[in-house]
């Protein structure tokens, strides 16, 4: 069995001996493909000492020359294409055929596009008598997720080093070994000693320290509202910068005029992509009544053209979910939707026929779903729609509204200006409009308990960046 018992720190391979290392499950097999040792306190002092003395000399770098190993590690991301892909295979059991799709493409067509943004870095603008300058805001910790652990950790990675920071990443133990061959890419392309440190460590451990540490001066963290709120409390006593992307459970209205087919198509396969394991999907599917009974009849349909099974198939649409952990709670979920008065469309918590092992579920339609039940008010985080109705927009915008979150939405009305007028209505930091979809250079992030600050596009560069008044007589 493979033993990942080293960190990265300060440019060098670091031996961590542990006593308690992290069982690593591939979830289309349940079986143990890793033991993954976990650092200690001693180890993230280590690396945050090392990005601590790196910072200097990285900041203050040329935009041209922290660019160039931006594009050699794309290009490096890229020669090792395959191995990333085997790497979201079997530690969250995406198909093969999909996570190019779904985690690669658009985590290499990121770290080349915040290169071409480092060169803002230099820029000066001149107002009055004063001078507006831009600096690194410092040493980062960058808390990564599960369920996108490429595409997370770049949209995090790319723009703090574009700003000239200093990063000590930490990855979810569910899937450590996309961030292994970063750091093994980092390793090959030469980027300077401590720029780049990789430590694996327990979230409710070590999430403490960083946020704690008087030498971390920005925490970056994707996880659940109740860990953010942890990481932010921590965060306080140092007076640092948190930047956080936390949960979500967006809505998606259909207007009366719409293209229903088009409209609850896009809806559904945008819930079942990444097996639900994404927190921005539109999980709240807002019909109007006159159109209700057609809907949940097209939901029905192509919930169940979804291929359920081995992500080695080039025939399978949606794999397992990633742990048995989150398994139990998205089945918990369905169970919770039945005994509070939805109706089961689709699916359910039972393995879809001929499956024995690992971590599947049935892609599930609830229906008759209403704004107060749990089911429509909590993160699923699983291949779970919940179907409401309305009767007038003023309602629909209501619904949609009534939530303590605001990650992101959507609209689908008969075109793009109708659709306009509804999203600005809507209480989230994105909305999709007819049928569109993730675009990196759009800022992302919510508001109210989805959290704050942005990733992506050029704002997510500005999260990473201090700004500096120079005052001439």
């Amino acid at each position: 069995m493979k033993q990942i018992n080293h960190a990265y720190i300060n440019g060098h391979w670091h031996k961590i001996v542990s006593t308690r290392p992290y069982s690593l499950i591939n979830p289309a097999t349940e079986e143990c493909i890793a033991n993954v040792h976990m650092a200690t306190d001693a180890e993230v002092e280590l690396a945050i000492e090392a990005a601590h003395k790196a910072l200097p000399e990285w900041s203050n770098s040329s935009a041209k020359i922290r660019a160039a190993y931006m594009n050699a590690i794309a290009d490096e991301m890229q020669r090792r294409y395959q191995d990333l892909i085997e790497a979201h295979v079997i530690t969250m059991g995406c198909p093969a055929h999909l996570v190019g799709a779904y985690h690669l493409d658009c985590a290499i067509e990121a770290m080349r596009y915040y290169a071409t943004l480092a060169p803002i870095m230099e820029q000066v603008v001149t107002r009055e008598t004063c001078l507006i300058t831009k600096q690194a805001i410092g040493v980062c910790a960058l808390i990564n997720p599960w369920n996108y652990p490429l595409h997370q950790l770049v949209g995090k990675l790319a723009p703090a080093l574009a700003a000239g920071c200093t990063v000590i990443e930490k990855p979810a133990e569910q899937t450590p070994l996309t961030d292994l061959i970063m750091a093994e890419i980092m390793h090959t392309i030469g980027l300077p000693p401590g720029v780049f440190n990789l430590i694996f460590a327990q979230g409710f451990e070590v999430g403490p320290l960083l946020a704690n540490h008087p030498k971390v001066n920005m925490v970056s963290f994707t996880g659940s509202t109740r860990a953010g709120i942890e990481v932010a409390k921590n965060a306080a006593s140092s007076v640092k910068r948190v930047c956080q992307e936390l949960g979500g459970k967006s809505a998606y209205i259909i207007t009366q005029d719409a293209d229903i087919k088009k409209a609850v198509r896009y809806g559904i396969e945008d819930v079942m992509a990444n097996t639900g394991q994404t927190c921005n999907a539109l999980t709240r599917m807002l019909v109007p009544r006159s159109h209700y009974q057609e809907a949940i009849d097209i939901a029905k349909e192509v919930a169940e053209e979804q291929s359920v099974g081995d992500p080695n198939d080039p025939l399978t649409s949606m794999g397992p979910l990633a742990s048995a952990k989150q398994y139990q709670v998205v089945k918990d979920y369905i169970q919770l939707g039945l005994d509070e008065g939805a109706t089961l469309l689709t699916g359910g918590f039972d393995r879809p026929e001929g499956l024995k092992q690992g971590y599947y579920i049935k892609p599930t339609v609830l229906t008759q779903v209403t704004p107060d039940m749990r089911i429509a008010q909590e993160e699923i985080f699983g291949p779970v729609l919940c179907i409401m109705v309305y009767d007038d927009m003023a309602q629909a915008i209501e619904i949609a509204n009534d939530s303590q979150y605001g990650l992101s939405s959507a609209v689908y009305a008969k075109d793009e200006i109708s659709a306009l007028a509804i999203a600005k209505r809507l209480d989230a930091g994105q909305c999709y409009i007819q049928g569109s979809y993730f675009s990196m250079y759009a800022p992302f992030g919510g508001v109210k308990q989805s959290g704050n600050g942005r990733e992506w596009g050029e704002e997510g560069l500005h999260e990473y960046i201090e700004t500096k008044a120079i005052i001439r007589g």
